[in-house]
This record gives structure tokens, C-alpha cells and sequence, in this order.
């Protein structure tokens, strides 16, 4: 077998309908482990879900070409592997070519880059300064510079006591000259400062063109703004021993987070985006008295067969929406323009957080499900979600959707249809309320249901009937089963 033939290249491959990119979440194996085929290598996030992708080939892994974190597009060499390392060393210029999409530069480029000047005669990362690797830094597309970076000599300062402004009070600093060669700029000139350093001189108020840099070329630094805030607080100090002063408030980048927006919350936040300017939302409300729903979760777990089963009252609120689908299948359709597509089966999705998101994973033909099944199911996707272990597959081809705002204490509210659905049941919170009983005034409890629907496909009247035989079923699921079923 020949070096090249060895070394194969595994490319991110298409996790699901339409995804162009991934970000690497994790690494499973590092260079040098030998794995095995189908071994899971690495994690990976798409827009859909977060995923872990096998090995396409046993061996020795002997390149990694991009890091955790990056984003990568899809059909993009994530790592090599040596599917024969028992068959001695490989090439040095096999391991190179196989580890980079970079040209090896010839001679003559190599030539072409200058060596930069001493330390100290310009500003690292400045152009034409020291760049790393000992390179010339130059603007792209501009080629390194054929001479040494100058700046026209400026005059000299004589030393003086200068008033610094912080906070807006000028406060006298002591500021020492600065050599010849490096002098700040006379009067009105420009003063030389990378970005970070201005932006943090203006968060604490401190006036640049006061102070003399000790940086190259006369530039400010960073320490030289905390110096001088230093200097002001020390002479600032006598003055508060009768009149305390309040220091301003600072609003900069340092008390800002910022989080990227991909992955699963930039896919959430288009489609929500385009959902609710698509399709007319309309939304409906009934607060239903579920007593004899939560007396029915009781005695189903006392029963022998349901003692290790997770009952919660979403699963009675997903038996109820799947029974009363039955009743008004128009409910459980997509709008496709020149006309509406009813699904003679309900992919059932229910949205849950996670920390990469809100993701709605579905469970397939649930309506064909019986209770006991549709328990499991419901178990089982949520465990999955909260795990981060969601397939794209399992949040494809959803058409109904119920979310559960409920368990965060929430009464209720107005969600926005998935793409391609025509409604969505919120399910509030659970709460022992007043509530009128048999004629009389009774601790009840409580719940309230929130359904918005697509008002192109359904009705204010075939979308209050399927509310109402939700609650119905909800206010007695017992006396429902035996009627609808």
C-alpha cells in the first residue's frame, strides 16, 4: 500500500436535509490513537441537533485539522487517518500534504519576505512591524515592505507637571519625559494608542493627549492609562476625607457577554422569524379544571405495570391533543400554497430547552401509539434532548407540537407555529385555584391552554372545537376514553 493511498482524509459529512456547515464541539481522539471503525471521533453541532460522527476507517489518527470550536462547512477534511500504521513510517511529505490545504512556498516567495527591523524601532503588530514567526506584517494583498517602517522625528518635551483629566476633573500628574525617539506627538498632534487602550482610557475618563506613552514610538499603553488613574486617585484621596465623591458608573465591553448566535438557536431564530411573518397567527385560551386528570395520573401509578413509568400530566395533555386530532384532522395539515396538505399521521413534537437551545423533536405516528407506548416515547425524547443527543431525523417531519410552559411556573402564552405546522397547544402551569364546583366554591386544580393556530388553514371555529375537546377531555379523561375511543 502506498503513503498516499494510507492517509485518508475524512470529510464533515452532511448530518441532515440542507445543512451546509457544523461547529466542533469535541474531539474524541487526539493524534496518535489508534481507533477503530465506526469508533465515534468527534461531536458535532449543526443547526439541527448535536451529534457524534464514527470513524470512517480504522487506524492511527495522525492529523486534526481544525480545533474545537470552529465551524466548518460540510464536505471539509476534518482529520486524517493511517489505515495501515503497522506498515512503517510515512513521508514526511505525505504527513505534511495530508495535514494542510495550504501550497508548500517555493524559493522564491521564501526569498521574498524581508526579515523586520530590530525590536523597539517599530510597534509589534503595527504594519511593516515584527509579526510572529519573525515576518513582516503587511496588509494583504499588499506584499511585505521593501524598507524598514520610519515616522518623521518629533520634538522633544521638556518635563513638567501635567494636568491628567479623569472622571472630568483635571488632576495634576507628574509625567516624566519620554527619550527623543519615542516622544509623543507636540500639541494637537496625533496621539499614537491602539484601539483596546483608547477604549479603555475612555471608560475611566482619562484624557490621552495629557499623557506621554512609554510604549514604542512614544505610544500609550495600557499602564500608562492605569498609572495615571493611579496617580489621580492618590491626589484625589485628601479631598474625600470631608466630601466623599461617587465614582461614575462604568458601561463598557468588560461588564458585556456576548454569545455567538448558530447552531441550533440561529436555526430556531430563523424559522420562528419566518413563521411568524408567514403565517397569520391567531390565539386561543381556555383555563380548564384538570382535578380528575391529576386523580387519574395518581391511580395509573399505583398499577402494577406502571410503577417504573414516568406519568406526568403532559402525557394526558398529548393523549387528549392526539384523540382530538381525530375528531378535527384538518388541525394536523400544512399550508403549501396552491393547497393544504392533511397528514393522515401526527408526528408529535414537543419543544424542550436545552442548553444549545429550544429544539422540538417529534415522535413519529404517535396517534398509533397506546398510553403505555406514548409514556415511553416521551421519556425517552426528552431524555435524549436534555443529553444533547437528538438526531436531525428525530426533529424532521413534525406536525403537531405541544410546549410545555408549564414546568417553568408559567400560566400560559402565545407560541409561534414550527414551519410547515398549523398549530401549537401551550400547557401552563398546574395550580390549586377558587374555583366554582357543583354549585359550590372549591379548591380545584387548574391549568390553562393556550393554542395558536394558522388562520389560512383553520377557522376561529374548528380551532375553538379542538381547544374545547382538549379541555373536555382534560376535565374527565376517563368518561373521554370511553366515549371517543
Amino acid at each position: 500500500m502506498s503513503a498516499m493511498s494510507r492517509i485518508k482524509e475524512f470529510n464533515l459529512p452532511d448530518l441532515g436535509e440542507g445543512l451546509t456547515e457544523g461547529e466542533i464541539l469535541a474531539w474524541l481522539v487526539k493524534v496518535g490513537d489508534v481507533i477503530e471503525l465506526n469508533q465515534p471521533i468527534v461531536e458535532v453541532e449543526t443547526a439541527k441537533a448535536a451529534v457524534e460522527i464514527p470513524a470512517k476507517w480504522a487506524g492511527e489518527v495522525r492529523s486534526i485539522f481544525h480545533p474545537e470550536g470552529s465551524t466548518v462547512e460540510v464536505g471539509t477534511p476534518i482529520i486524517a487517518i493511517d489505515t495501515d500504521p503497522g506498515a512503517g513510517p510515512v513521508p514526511e511529505s505525505t504527513t505534511a500534504a495530508a495535514g494542510s490545504d495550504l501550497p508548500t512556498p517555493s524559493a522564491a516567495s521564501l526569498a521574498a519576505v524581508q526579515v523586520a527591523p530590530a525590536e523597539g524601532m517599530v510597534e509589534p503588530g503595527l504594519i511593516g512591524g515584527v509579526a510572529p514567526g519573525g515576518r513582516t506584517a503587511v496588509l494583504v494583498g499588499y506584499g511585505p515592505r521593501n524598507a524598514p517602517a520610519k515616522r518623521r522625528p518629533r520634538k522633544p518635551s521638556a518635563p513638567a507637571d501635567h494636568g491628567v483629566v479623569v472622571g472630568g476633573k483635571n488632576v495634576p500628574v507628574a509625567v516624566k519625559p519620554a527619550p527623543q525617539v519615542h516622544d509623543r506627538p507636540s500639541a494637537g498632534g496625533p496621539v499614537l494608542a491602539k484601539p483596546p487602550v483608547r477604549k479603555l482610557a475612555k471608560d475611566l475618563g482619562v484624557d490621552l493627549a495629557a499623557l506621554a506613552g512609554s510604549g514604542p514610538l512614544g505610544s500609550i499603553t495600557r499602564e500608562d492609562v492605569q498609572r495615571a488613574v493611579a496617580g489621580s486617585t492618590a491626589v484625589a484621596e485628601p479631598l474625600t476625607a470631608t466630601s466623599p465623591a461617587t465614582s461614575a458608573a462604568s458601561f463598557g465591553a468588560d461588564r458585556e457577554q456576548r454569545i455567538p448566535v448558530k447552531g441550533v438557536r440561529r436555526l430556531t431564530a430563523e424559522n420562528m422569524s419566518r413563521s411568524a411573518f408567514t403565517a397569520p397567527h391567531v390565539t386561543e385560551f381556555l383555563t380548564v379544571d384538570v382535578t380528575r386528570t391529576m386523580k387519574a395520573l395518581d391511580r395509573l401509578r399505583e398499577r402494577r405495570d406502571w410503577r417504573d413509568v414516568r406519568v406526568s400530566p403532559l402525557l394526558l395533555v398529548a393523549k387528549a391533543v392526539l384523540l382530538a386530532v381525530r375528531r378535527h384532522p384538518m388541525v394536523n395539515s400544512t399550508w403549501a400554497g396552491d393547497e393544504i396538505v392533511v397528514k393522515e399521521y401526527v408526528n408529535l413534537g414537543i419543544a424542550a430547552a436545552t442548553e444549545r437551545g429550544l429544539i422540538v423533536p417529534n415522535i413519529k405516528d404517535a396517534g398509533r401509539l397506546t398510553l403505555r407506548e406514548l409514556a415511553d416515547a416521551l421519556t425517552g425524547l426528552v431524555q435524549t434532548a436534555k443529553a444533547g443527543k437528538t438526531s436531525p431525523a428525530d426533529m424532521s417531519g413534525g406536525t403537531l407540537t405541544i410546549t410545555n410552559v408549564g414546568v417553568f411556573g408559567v400560566d400560559t402564552g402565545t407560541p409561534i407555529l414550527p414551519p410547515g405546522e398549523s398549530a401549537i397547544l401551550a400547557f401552563g402551569a398546574v395550580r390549586e385555584l377558587p374555583w366554582v364546583h357543583k354549585g359550590k366554591v372549591k379548591p380545584r386544580q387548574v391549568t390553562t391552554l393556550g393554542l395558536s393556530f394558522d388562520h389560512r388553514i383553520i377557522d376561529g371555529e374548528l380551532g375553538s372545537k379542538f381547544l374545547r375537546d382538549i379541555g373536555d377531555f382534560l376535565a374527565d379523561p376517563e368518561a373521554a376514553l370511553l366515549a371517543w375511543t
